[in-house]
């Protein structure tokens, strides 16, 4: 008996468990306000270049409509033409054309946002995309940073660590005085949301049981969806971008409080052998949940925790190591075999369109037309539903179906902007949102599909490779949504393709649900293949296979594996 049947003796999801859920649940705002900001610190408004006419700092934007189309190019907002001013008139000096050395913005919709104080337009215009790509980058190399770190000093240390670090320089992107140094600072932020939500999303999972943690995964992501919308709310309310930055941030010491009440992973304590202090977690739990755990139980979790790390120092030398298939494998492993290799290359590409359609659809609520707070709003609150359908369907109607129908709506959904008259801003919005709520039932779907596809001995390489795969589109994602400068569809369009590609795509993946776990790298080849070997999976039979014996190299000492 392991640690998942103590945790069921505790009750799957009792008194004490709910409690530290929904405190870790929480985290998960602040997380979202820091993802999502970036359509609000890096409005792009619109803007024209100042005339020498105009003196004033202050100067309007508003031109009357004759003065404008006589000072500024049709279809170039980044020049403008020399006038001079005789007889009651303006008029052209020249047909020459000058560039911009100063900007004035449209203060209508934003007051301010670092885009109209650093000026991040024309020639600048890529910096601010690039910022947020930069973010996208921080929270890759946070997930790797923070995830060695929490697996070598705990989770909790990590969990708070990343709580300091992300106020810290949270509030220093608030302040920062140009460009690179707040594009540095939401780097670190970026990075740091990974070791908040990433490791409190391990705490959470680790204290519910194991029939209620599909529940529990997704109601994780229902509290991101909420701090999605309240994003906006403070966008409302807040109208300076560096205020406003602060305001995201000040919340994250509300949760400096925990390290008083949230427990050190119980898994993470076996691990490392430190099984007192594990079972002094566990009966705080049966105490608070009025549950007696037996001393067998409690004296099952030695088992649990038990590892091969005396024998490698021991014989870390030896060839013949009984430790080595406790050694983390390869990607290798996963690209080496045929059928493996072609599975886990739908599973990267399905992740690649997940994360890039998703952030893509978030951050571009600015380039929808309409309100952008409403959009905004919209956009987070399609999530709720989708969620919820997910709890409905994904037990019943199987993964695959449900992957595949999400990406293939979402594409539709996305296509048929392109015959959306342009001044029907709400129905390209709605569209839109079809698209986002449809991507992200996907979303939460390639998180159990993947993980079912890969067997146990490659399931953490394979879904931090996926995890890190994905990152790559979301670091595309706002380039992309700079082209609607170009054709004001043409992102959404981007993003329809490659969900349909996606969908059609998934249906070349074994179906996974009410099928037997996957262990070794010989269930993971042989699965899904139309051959006699299925049968044992059909019924239910493990393939498994010794080391010595098996002819797939299911574990190599050389890997790299990293825990997201």
């Amino acid at each position: 008996m392991g640690y998942d049947e103590v945790i069921v003796q505790l009750g799957d999801f009792g008194r004490y468990q709910m409690i530290i859920y929904t405190l870790i649940c929480l985290t998960s705002i602040p997380v979202a306000f820091h993802k999502l900001a970036g359509v609000f610190l890096l409005a792009k408004p619109d803007f024209r270049c100042a005339l020498p006419t105009d003196l004033d700092e202050s100067a309007s934007y508003e031109l009357p409509a004759q003065l404008k189309e006589l000072a500024y190019p049709a279809t170039d907002n980044c020049a403008y033409y020399e006038l001079a001013y005789a007889n009651g008139s303006y008029y052209r000096t020249s047909n020459d054309t000058h560039s911009c050395s100063r900007y004035i913005y449209d203060q209508s919709r934003y007051q301010n946002s670092a885009v109209t104080e650093f000026d991040l337009v024309c020639d600048r215009g890529f910096l601010a995309a690039t910022s947020d790509s930069m973010f996208m980058l921080g929270v890759l190399l946070g997930s790797i940073i923070f995830g060695q770190l929490s697996d070598k000093y705990g989770r909790k240390p990590i969990f708070f660590a990343s709580l300091v670090i992300q106020v810290i320089f949270g509030v220093v992107a608030g302040v920062a005085p140009e460009y690179f140094s707040y594009t540095l600072a939401r780097i670190v932020v970026g990075s740091t949301t990974s070791g908040v939500f990433l490791v409190a999303y391990v705490i959470a999972m680790e204290m519910v049981g194991p029939a209620k943690r599909l529940y529990a995964g997704i109601f994780v992501m229902m509290f991101f969806s909420i701090g999605y919308m309240l994003t906006a709310a403070f966008a409302y309310f807040i109208h300076d971008w560096r205020w406003l930055q602060i305001a995201l941030t000040l919340p994250g010491l509300l949760f400096m409080c925990y390290y008083w009440i949230i427990p050190e992973s119980v898994r993470w304590l076996l691990s490392k052998g430190r099984k007192a202090d594990a079972i002094q977690v566990i009966q705080k739990a049966a105490r608070f949940n009025r549950v007696d755990i037996t001393t067998d139980a409690l004296e099952a979790l030695l088992d649990e925790g038990a590892s091969c790390k005396e024998e490698q120092k021991l014989g870390q030398d030896e060839t013949d190591d009984d430790c080595e298939e406790a050694r983390p494998p390869s990607v290798w492993d996963l690209l080496h075999y045929p059928n493996l290799r072609r599975k886990t290359l739908v599973i990267f590409f399905d992740w690649l369109v997940c994360t890039g359609v998703y952030y893509g659809l978030s951050w571009s609520t600015n380039n929808l037309g309409g309100n952008v707070l409403l959009n905004f709003v919209i956009s987070g609150a399609v999530e709720i539903p989708a969620y919820c359908f997910l709890l409905l369907t994904l037990n019943r109607w199987g993964r695959r179906s449900i992957l595949c129908g999400c990406m293939l709506v979402a594409g539709v959904s996305l296509l048929l902007t392109i015959i959306v008259p342009q001044d029907m801003h709400w129905l390209t919005v709605t569209c839109a949102m079809v698209g986002k709520l449809a991507i992200t039932g996907s979303y939460g779907t390639i998180y159990l599909f993947s993980s079912e596809q890969f067997p146990t001995v490659v399931r953490t390489v394979g879904m931090g490779a996926a995890s890190m795969v994905s990152r790559l589109t979301g670091m595309l994602a706002p380039y992309l949504n700079a082209l609607a400068i170009l054709w004001p569809p043409l992102p959404l369009v981007i993003y329809g393709a490659l969900s349909l590609a996606a969908g059609c795509l998934s249906l070349l993946l074994p179906e996974t649900h009410n099928r037997p776990t996957l262990e070794t790298i010989a269930d993971g080849e042989r699965f899904g293949k139309k051959q006699p070997a299925d049968a044992y999976l059909e019924t239910g039979k493990e393939l498994r296979e010794t080391h010595e014996t098996q002819p797939l190299n299911s574990v190599q000492a050389n890997g790299n594996g990293h825990k997201f």
